[in-house]
């Protein structure tokens, strides 16, 4: 078994695309999972690897829960964790890269932009590994180098200064690049993998890379730390597609192991929810821009089964499930269940970890939209568990829409108050 989480300096230095170079290479043997809460890196793992991939997130789980969910996912010949942000970001909620790593013994690969520098390089790798000495940082790759002569000026100061540091090789600057949206990278940019992928490991030994993954070690993990729940003899029908494309991997397979019948609904494609459903659970994504919206407007068929859901059964619904539930975001008319009007900003509204009050769970919330009038909210959402915070979820009988995502399988107590009402 082999493991490496693959990190940086900060975001935007060439994680995400060394990532998806190194899920190409091994994509017939490889797990990926992502540090945080993101799920836009998540959607490119899955699309690259054709494996899901796994959050892991040490702010909404524990260390024992942590530990099963890496054992219980790491079921290929390597596992390749992306962190976030950079290496050390996060702490104060315990949940970096450098922590996860460390919880779980995964050497780290740490890319280095070195534009524009080459001693300095040194000396910034140095204060990253002399911060925590307890770091799992293995190696380098180099990125934005003009040329073979460069990478040398910077390998070789690195190999003078660092002696447990392996200089695995380097990437061109100006290579093809994604383009991106307002929540992320763009998924429509995926002909252009194979293309960055081969660019990107030109100059790298990616034999020293599976040397690298070698050295990890599996954490024993507790048997199951989390609390079981008996499993429902009922009907849950997800809705998940191109736009509400935002769903742990393990939160629908939990709901799978948690009742007898799950199916996908498609709302892009107009699909109904058969009658005979208990619990509808709408999750995040895309439906306030155009381009989004223009693909369920005319979901007639999805909509109105909705509606008719609505009336006398259960509905969960995270962000963009939420503005569904709306009237409508801005001129965009939604499906009128919750008696809400939002409106699209041009920057974010909420970003970060969140407490819900009444679900007491922790989560994670990231939009641009927010309501016009908070009338009738029903749960405040806060940046600290005590904190005033702001309303950031609706309920009506039993519809409930918020704009915090959550991992369910550490959350059985908001299973049994939201989806079992």
């Amino acid at each position: 078994m082999r493991a490496l989480c693959v990190s940086a300096v900060a975001s935007n230095q060439g994680k995400t695309v060394l990532t998806m170079a190194l899920l190409n290479h091994f994509k017939n043997s490889v797990r990926p999972f992502k540090i945080g809460p993101d799920f836009i890196d998540p959607l490119f793992h899955k699309k690259i690897s054709n494996t899901p991939s796994v959050n892991l997130d040490r702010f909404m789980m524990d260390d024992e829960q942590l530990k099963w969910m890496f054992e219980h996912y790491s079921d290929k010949d390597i596992s390749i964790c992306e962190g976030v942000m950079g290496f050390y970001d996060g702490m104060d909620k315990g949940s970096s890269a450098y922590d996860l790593s460390k919880l779980l013994n995964i050497p780290t690969i740490l890319i280095l932009d070195g534009s524009s520098s080459y001693i300095t390089i040194s000396a910034v790798l140095k204060g990253l590994v002399s911060y925590k000495e307890d770091n799992t940082i293995k190696a380098v790759v180099l990125n934005k180098i003009s040329s073979h002569g460069h990478f040398e000026l910077i390998k070789n100061q690195i190999e003078k200064d660092h002696d447990n540091i392996v200089v695995l090789g380097w990437i061109e600057k100006n290579i093809p690049s994604l383009s991106d949206t307002h929540l992320g990278l763009d998924l429509k940019d995926m002909e252009k993998i194979d293309e960055i992928s081969k660019e990107v490991l030109k100059h790298i030994d990616t034999a020293k890379v599976l040397e690298i993954a070698s050295e990890f070690s599996m954490p024993k993990a507790q048997d199951y730390p989390f609390e079981k729940l008996e499993k429902q003899n009922k009907k849950i029908a997800i809705v998940n597609d191109e736009n509400f494309s935002f769903l742990y991997h393990d939160n629908k397979e939990f709901l799978k192991e948690s009742f007898e019948d799950v199916l996908i609904i498609d709302s892009t494609k107009d699909e109904e929810i058969p009658s005979d459903t208990d619990i509808v659970y709408i999750v995040g994504g895309y439906v306030e821009d155009e381009k989004n919206y223009d693909k369920v407007k005319d979901s007639k068929r999805f909509r109105d089964s909705l509606i008719k859901h609505s009336k006398t059964k259960t509905i969960y619904a995270e962000c963009a499930g939420l503005l569904y539930l709306s009237n409508r975001v801005d001129n965009k008319e939604m499906s009128g269940i919750l008696d809400l009007d939002f409106t699209l900003h041009g920057r974010f509204q909420r970003m970060g970890y969140y407490y819900s009050k009444e679900l007491d769970a922790k989560g994670h919330s990231f939009h641009y939209t927010n309501v016009v009038d908070p009338k009738n909210g029903t749960d405040i959402i806060s940046k600290e568990k005590n904190g005033e915070g702001t309303v950031g979820s609706w309920e009506k009988d039993k519809v409930f829409g918020t704009y915090l995502h959550t991992m369910l399988r550490c959350n059985t107590e908001l299973i049994k108050k939201k989806f079992l009402c």
